[in-house]
């Protein structure tokens, strides 16, 4: 395994000593669309493949697994270049953003743009492969990605937005396994929205001083001192939400098991935020992906 690493990072080092200019850009693109941080892939996947499995009544057929796992990856990375292509004269007046490709001027607003233009054309190549009435939402998510950046200029609520852009595959998993979208999975498109909220909400304390001062909007300024009781409300309704998704699906005890485990989580995101300290505020926010890993769990559990 040493040797392996060590000749790997003999490979990279001859890479980059080979093509200085081009291996400094790859890792501008990279940190550009967040590869290099995932988590924002995680919250998007883990609903949108547990709504195709539960569209499905089980395993989903294998095709579609792999277009919305690789379509879920290529337009979350999408999204984070308008966001970048937005934010430009923001981030780099926010601490944890301050380092990203344009703040910093390692890359240009044109190469966001043209790297949005890319992936999008990437993500609607692979839903050419479902069916119509996939291909028909997806210009709605399209939307949806390119508007929620700009909300944050103009609205309290951008969390809102986003929830909707981190909820939209469930619906197209619906409608790429059964042509539909049955009245239930509106419901489990409604959880999952309050459930964004809730921990984008998480996300935008640990900025929110800075958001204050450069004129940036979010719930977590909204909320103000109730920031910690709304976040427990929209967990708690989260969770309601999802045991009528349950009950109207009709899925089994390990699903109900998975809502349990997810309440354990979300407590413990709870004391972590409870001094509002920015680091433990990300740490609750990222925490959230085994919230929704557990729950994805619990689905495939309930139709082995």
């Amino acid at each position: 395994m040493s040797n392996f690493s060590s000749n790997w990072a003999k490979i990279v080092n001859g890479f980059r000593a080979q093509f200085p200019n081009f291996y400094e850009k790859l890792l501008a693109f990279i940190a550009l669309t967040r590869l290099n941080k995932p988590i924002g892939i995680y919250l998007l996947l883990w609903p949108t493949i547990s709504a195709l499995w539960i569209a499905a009544e089980g395993i989903p057929d294998l095709g579609l697994l792999l277009i919305f796992v690789m379509g879920t990856t290529i337009m979350r990375s999408a999204g984070c270049c308008v966001n970048d292509f937005a934010d430009y004269n923001f981030d780099g007046s926010v601490g944890r953003t301050r380092e990203r490709p344009l703040a910093r001027g390692s890359l240009k607003r044109q190469d966001a743009f043209y790297c949005f233009g890319i992936l999008s054309a990437a993500g609607f190549f692979l839903v050419l492969f479902t069916n119509l009435h996939t291909i028909f939402l997806s210009f709605g998510a399209v939307i949806i990605i390119v508007i929620y950046p700009f909300m944050k200029r103009y609205t309290n609520l951008p969390q809102l937005v986003l929830g909707v852009a981190f909820s939209w595959g469930i619906l197209m998993a619906f409608t790429a396994q059964t042509e539909t979208i049955p009245q239930p999975a509106l419901l489990l498109f409604a959880a999952n929205i309050i459930w964004t909220i809730a921990y984008d909400t998480q996300y935008a304390m640990v900025d929110r001083k800075f958001d204050i001062k450069v004129g940036i909007k979010s719930t977590a300024i909204l909320f103000g001192d109730m920031d910690k009781c709304f976040i427990a409300l929209f967990q708690v309704m989260f969770i309601i939400s999802m045991w009528f998704v349950g009950q109207q699906f009709e899925l089994g005890w390990s699903y109900y098991l998975s809502l349990l485990s997810a309440c354990g989580l979300l407590a413990y995101q709870q004391y972590l935020i409870k001094d509002r300290l920015p680091d433990l505020c990300l740490k609750a926010f990222l925490n959230n992906n085994w919230v929704g890993a557990v729950i994805f769990v619990g689905v495939i559990l309930n139709y082995v």
